[in-house]
């Protein structure tokens, strides 16, 4: 029998402990936050309303009545930003009806990936202010991107949504990816159509959200937004307010690392502080522990271990990964054993192909029709390959093995070929123990290997990195070069920060981009590669290609999918153009406008600068000395890499 006294104690013990969990879980006070979220979301919808009339009423043959349609747009939009801050996070699918930066987009994210594409249509304010710029634009037209926009927002005011409101664990969650959002997209004009309004409706935004943290403070007294990163906020609209309202002369740079980054930091210690837990696909890819947008490990997006994911010892992880760089020289893994990895994937050459447009074929004559992309940060992909194809590096690794074309190898002969020589036996069957889902040594044993070992080359940092994150001082074209990438050049619009390649928060999904690669630099016609519409056969994915990483560009040319140009200056010619509309190319779902940047031969110079900076200090390893022995003594004159 419990003693009275003990048992007293005992019960004093787990009352204190429930009214802890009660105070972190249930606000004090939620009707405050909650009624700042009813009466900005009511704000809004009456603007969407009040514009909504206007359209019905208005003459589109009348200059002034149009315009007066565009100010209305203006407005809504104002009060959009003061709540996007919620929609984006709350409903991140309801929010694309509501400021959907394109009419169709093609979904597959990290969730999903295992299934088809789906397709999601936008509506709402940005698609509006856009087609308002279009000849002969309908008012009916107009009328359903309006409506179905305030459709949407009726969406924001479900019990199932509103209800995530009623403890603090969505806010911390939200304020990351406003926060991201602040570094990738608020600022670069991804969907916000007059680039006069950007930098205005981002000084309207931070005021908004700082009314956000007031109201949650007030009814979460016991996880609140904390002191300090009140006053770095308020140094955030100090700063904002002091800045040029042109994008282009904005300072993203300084904006990035001595306001958003650090704000990022403390919003992630709240995260881990106030123990923070998720029931939203939005936070699938983001690390908890990841303290700087540019850590390399802000977000997942492969599984480097493959069938080994429940390996984490150091010294086994050491073991598969020297086991994968051997079988990544090894032309064992080619039908012929005159192909491996290295012959496409160069280490010395940033794990691509530099040599010429594209490599060879598995016939050692012609030449493939794409150029073999950098491995080097491919983990950083939902989906792989220049069209999507693949949803894990394995599956990749094991298309190129078994492809005809490339290194035409057969599954069952390749890995017994393997079992011949005996350390690849010996290693395999020890590591055995490691998948006990598998009785037997496959080629799953074996792709994971090989991704576990060329996938640790990134993990390294570029002078860019060092500088966002340690405040390492970098060169001003550098500096120059960024803001402009982040404005004026719109390269920021499709190669977000921070991997710069086309993913962006919440880092959930790929994106693709018909630019209009020409087949040769004379623009006589346009590629006849079909790219993502091969993978998804709809009319928008036509000519598209996943937008890859610009980290380590300098290295890793030729560059687009046929290697059609040759060096950095090409490219961002290329794109100052208009991409192969602006060239003259009939292109009729391009997604790089058409219009020329007008860059300036300096500020192109300061492009390359930073694209520079993003190249990465990584510590290649040279070829291994010596392959594994086969039984086979026929097998054992194979070289290493690879002879073509």
């Amino acid at each position: 029998m419990v003693p009275v006294k003990k048992f007293y104690i005992f019960f004093i013990i787990v009352l204190i402990i429930a009214l802890y969990s009660f105070a972190v879980s249930k606000p004090n006070n939620a009707g405050k936050y909650i009624s700042n979220y009813t009466e900005s979301i009511n704000g809004f919808s009456n603007n969407q309303r009040t514009l909504l009339e206007l359209i019905k009423k208005t003459d589109f043959s009348s200059a002034s009545g149009i315009e007066n349609i565009r100010k209305q747009i203006a407005l809504a939009r104002t009060s959009l930003k003061g709540i996007d801050f919620w929609l984006r996070y709350l409903d991140p699918i309801a929010y694309k009806k509501i400021n959907g930066p394109l009419p169709v987009e093609w979904e597959t994210e990290v969730f999903e990936k295992f299934e088809k594409p789906y397709k999601r249509e936008g509506a709402g304010l940005t698609l509006a202010a856009l087609y308002l710029d279009e000849k002969n634009a309908e008012k009916d037209s107009l009328l359903n991107l309006v409506a179905s926009s305030i459709t949407a927002t009726q969406t924001f005011m479900a019990d199932s949504v509103t209800g995530q409101l009623q403890n603090h664990h969505h806010f911390f969650l939200a304020n990351r990816l406003f926060l991201l959002n602040l570094a990738a997209i608020y600022t670069t004009g991804f969907e916000c159509p007059d680039t006069t309004a950007i930098i205005p409706e981002l000084h309207s935004m931070l005021i908004d959200v700082k009314k956000i943290y007031s109201s949650f403070n007030e009814s979460f007294p016991a996880t609140p937004v904390a002191e300090n990163f009140l006053t770095l906020y308020n140094n955030t609209i100090s700063f904002v307010n002091k800045q040029p309202l042109t994008y282009s002369k904005f300072d993203h740079f300084i904006f990035i690392r001595d306001y958003v980054n650090p704000l990022f930091k403390m919003n992630q210690q709240f995260i881990n502080q106030y123990r923070v837990f998720t029931k939203s696909y939005v936070d699938y890819s983001l690390n908890n522990s990841s303290e700087s947008i540019f850590n390399k490990h802000l977000y997942f997006g492969q599984n480097t271990k493959g069938i080994f994911l429940r390996v984490n010892g150091e010294k086994e992880l050491k073991e598969i990964e020297r086991i994968g760089k051997l079988l990544f020289y090894d032309p064992l893994l080619s039908g012929n054993n005159k192909r491996s990895c290295n012959s496409c994937h160069k280490s010395a050459e940033y794990f691509t192909d530099t040599a010429g447009t594209t490599s060879f074929q598995y016939d050692g004559k012609n030449y493939l029709s794409r150029n073999s992309p950098s491995l080097i940060n491919a983990t950083y992909n939902h989906l792989l390959m220049l069209d999507g194809k693949h949803i894990s590096m394995q599956n990749q690794a094991k298309d190129v093995i078994t492809n005809a074309l490339e290194l035409g190898s057969n599954e069952n002969e390749l890995v017994q070929k393997v079992l011949s020589c005996n350390e690849y036996k010996k290693a395999f069957k020890t590591f055995l123990k490691y998948t006990p889902q598998e009785k037997e040594i496959t080629l799953e044993h074996i792709v994971s290997a090989i991704t576990m070992y060329y996938s640790k080359f990134s993990n390294y940092y570029a002078p860019f990195d060092d500088a966002m994150n340690t405040n390492k001082e970098i060169e001003v074209p550098v500096k120059e070069g960024f803001n402009l990438f982040m404005s004026k050049a719109q390269c920021g619009t499709c190669h977000f920060v921070p991997q710069f390649n086309g993913v962006k928060p919440p880092y959930i999904s790929s994106e693709f981009e018909v630019l209009g690669v020409p087949a040769d630099t004379a623009f006589i016609k346009l590629s006849i590669d079909k790219g993502r519409y091969d993978v998804n056969p709809a009319g928008e994915m036509l000519n598209a290609f996943r937008t890859g990483s610009i980290r380590n560009a300098a290295y890793t040319k030729p560059y687009m999918h046929n290697g059609v140009f040759n060096t950095l200056q090409q490219v961002i010619d290329f794109y100052d153009a208009g991409g192969g509309a602006g060239k003259g190319l009939k292109i009729n779902n391009q997604t790089l406008s058409a219009d020329s940047l007008k860059l300036t031969a300096d500020e192109k110079k300061n492009l390359i600068v930073f694209i520079r900076s993003l190249n990465e200090n990584i510590n290649f390893e040279t070829a291994p000395e010596k392959l594994p022995v086969s039984k086979d003594k026929l097998l054992n004159s194979r070289k290493i890499g690879g002879e073509y």
